[in-house]
């Protein structure tokens, strides 16, 4: 019970270190950053994958499996915007002028 509690305090820990590095990055840096960021949540999300499936206690498998979806879900939708942001920095495609008739 002391070692969840502990890595509960170390969790709360993080969220908020966390949330004031992320608040404090430049526009011009997101894109480049998030891209970076997202490449070592795949890593993470695959060492969350290895000691879940080591996991004996069934609150630590619980919560491990919650950890496992949100962070999949993090790594997915980070990709995505990173595209779509990236989509904006690309030239505009010349139009084709069709003729009528």
């Amino acid at each position: 019970m002391q070692e969840l509690l502990a890595q509960f305090a170390i969790f709360i820990i993080a969220a908020f270190l966390g949330f004031e590095l992320i608040s404090r990055v430049p526009n011009l840096l997101h894109t480049p950053l998030m891209s970076a960021t997202n490449a070592i949540h795949g890593v993470i999300l695959v060492g969350g994958m290895i000691t879940l499936a080591e996991a004996t206690d069934p609150i630590i498998r619980a919560v491990g499996f919650v950890a496992v979806i949100f962070g999949a879900a993090n790594v997915v939708g980070g990709f995505w915007v990173t595209n779509r942001m990236l989509v904006m920095f690309r030239p505009p495609r010349p139009r084709v002028k069709r003729r009528r008739g």
